[in-house]
């Protein structure tokens, strides 16, 4: 919309309003301008939205013009002339928006399918024979967040609400010892939050993760389980404890064996000498032929071990050993 301020009269100001084009239109007469305080609207992206210019009465417009100011793009214009019929388009590139129906019977403006990208201010202001009248959209494009919960392998649960316009909230039932992060803004607008969230040494079976959105609220539910690593140490006691009292009986077992066999080995050496006295038999023998004194030892011997075999009989004998002298 083109317009030059000529003056303030109180809450009314007085414009000259030029809808198509600055050269190509003779002025419209100086009227009053009639400001409606701006409306914020917030829509659901992918939805249709309807905006609707002042209610004033629709054969009394001459002119009608939307002013469209979107992040990042030049102004749009679309107006439309009621003495010629004729509209006209200044700048408006998106396909997407558009007159709701014929402007010579409904002045509304169409958004379908809405997107991300029309976040921004739409003015419509008409020229009418009683004066100028305006109103204005703030238009938010909400995008509901993917929600996610998951368990991470350290025991920790981690509620996330990705790509989400506004950013979401989100709260936890249990309360825990929580962390909640925002990644960067995306160019789109939207955002992501990331909640990660434990219970410190005790255990908690069941979590609901909550996330609070202007799309709508939704809260997920995850049980639990044991602490990985606490797992993972349960089952190497688990596992090693057997093989460790397997191994101690297999070593006592041994060592009862190795034990005996040295008892074993130690007696059979106690025979050592007696191979020694059969190795030195010979030279005993020998002594023993030759020397009488062996023999009279010997003879003393033989004497005692019959004498003790007569006592068992009852005999009774005298043996009275012959002494050999040996001439010198």
């Amino acid at each position: 919309m083109y317009g030059n301020k000529i003056c303030d009269q109180g809450s009314q100001q007085t414009w000259v309003v030029m809808p198509f084009s600055r050269g190509s239109l003779d002025a419209f007469n100086t009227l009053y301008a009639f400001h409606q305080p701006n409306t914020s609207l917030s829509v659901l992206v992918g939805t249709k939205s309807v905006l609707y210019c002042p209610p004033v009465l629709r054969t009394s417009v001459m002119v009608a013009t939307w002013e469209i100011v979107l992040r990042d793009k030049p102004p749009c214009f679309r107006a439309f002339r009621r003495d010629t019929n004729r509209t006209t388009t200044e700048n408006c590139t998106d396909e997407r928006i558009i007159w709701a129906s014929r402007p010579d019977e409904n002045l509304a403006l169409l958004i379908y399918p809405v997107a991300i990208t029309h976040d921004g201010n739409y003015t419509c202001q008409t020229v009418t024979l009683d004066g100028n009248f305006q109103h204005g959209y703030h238009l938010q494009v909400l995008v509901p967040p993917e929600v996610t919960l998951i368990q991470t392998e350290n025991g920790t649960a981690v509620c996330k609400a990705a790509a989400g316009k506004p950013a979401a909230l989100i709260s936890w039932t249990p309360e825990g010892d929580c962390v909640t992060e925002q990644e960067p803004y995306w160019g789109d607008g939207t955002v992501t939050v990331q909640s990660t969230c434990r219970w410190g040494g005790h255990h908690v079976p069941a979590v609901s993760c909550s996330v609070s959105h202007l799309t709508g609220n939704k809260s997920l539910f995850i049980q639990l389980e044991r602490d990985t690593n606490i797992l993972s140490l349960s089952s190497i006691l688990y596992i090693i404890l057997p093989i460790f009292i397997i191994l101690v009986i297999v070593g006592s077992i041994w060592l009862l064996k190795s034990s005996g066999y040295r008892k074993c080995k130690f007696k059979k050496t106690e025979h050592v000498p007696v191979a020694e006295e059969d190795e030195m038999e010979p030279y005993a023998s020998y002594t023993e032929k030759n020397n009488p004194l062996y023999d009279i030892t010997n003879r003393v011997k033989m004497s005692q071990v019959l004498q003790s075999e007569a006592d068992g009989m009852n005999l009774h004998t005298i043996y009275v050993p012959r002494v050999l002298h040996q001439d010198k």
